[in-house]
């Protein structure tokens, strides 16, 4: 295991992980003092490129991103998710984890799980690719969002899965959208790390869209806090620029050459 995995292995039970979008070098190098791991999300589709969803984006586009925000990044644990559609199968997983290891220089890879690809997360940790679960609400399979693990048989099915993947190899879980107490079980039974959006304080560490925490995408579901009203920062500022522009007040002779 490379050493910074092998760190984020070692803080359960012991600090909670703080976690980050990331979708290039100037978000990357704030975030990098503060975070354990910055992800470079294909949350890119919806808050970047305004897709409907994520199914969509492509693998190039996501590693033109990753290899932005590598730039930026000395301490923080660097993953990129694998888009919807590129590890359909263990060769293609393979094939396209290599790629994106290669161009980005990242620690790991985030995989969605649909109940059925733990044999490629297996495949891809026996070839020394650091694999991040992601179990209960998996936009790239889910076709409407719904809370997960609210019942007993629902709770079960997602810590069968759950097990599974860290069986498989895995060295942590994002946890999404999955109940309260589901999650507690979950993050209890588990010893690889699980990482929550949306699924309670009971998990090892939490993780957010940067663009949701700093009001600048417009999405505010129940499990987001807004901690800045960084869309009106820049409208002032940009509103500012605008008049003096009008006013012949920008640019002075300080401005000129």
């Amino acid at each position: 295991m490379r050493e910074k995995i092998l760190k984020i292995t070692k803080l359960k039970n012991k600090k909670r992980l703080v976690c980050l979008t990331a979708y290039s070098k100037n978000i990357a190098t704030i975030l990098d003092d503060y975070c354990d791991i910055i992800l470079v999300g294909d949350s890119m589709a919806n808050v970047l490129y305004g897709m409907e969803n994520t199914h969509k984006i492509k693998m190039e586009t996501i590693i033109n991103h990753a290899i932005s925000v590598s730039k930026g990044i000395k301490k923080s644990l660097l993953v990129v998710d694998m888009p919807k559609g590129t590890y359909k199968n263990i060769s293609e997983a393979v094939k396209n984890a290599r790629i994106i290891l290669k161009k980005t220089k990242c620690d790991a890879v985030k995989i969605e799980s649909n109940n059925n690809n733990f044999r490629i997360i297996k495949k891809l940790v026996t070839l020394k690719i650091p694999v991040m679960g992601h179990v209960g609400y998996t936009p790239q399979f889910t076709k409407k969002f719904k809370v997960q693990g609210s019942n007993k048989t629902d709770s079960q099915r997602i810590l069968t899965e759950a097990k599974k993947i860290q069986s498989a190899g895995a060295f942590s879980i994002v946890l999404e959208c999955v109940k309260s107490e589901t999650s507690k079980k979950i993050t209890k039974i588990l010893k690889i790390p699980t990482i929550g959006i949306g699924s309670s304080k009971e998990c090892d560490g939490q993780i957010l869209v940067t663009d949701d925490i700093l009001g600048l995408s417009g999405f505010y579901p129940k499990f987001v806090k807004k901690y800045v009203n960084l869309k009106k920062i820049i409208k002032d500022a940009v509103i500012s620029y605008s008049k003096d522009v009008i006013k012949k007040k920008f640019p002075r002779r300080k401005n000129s050459y």
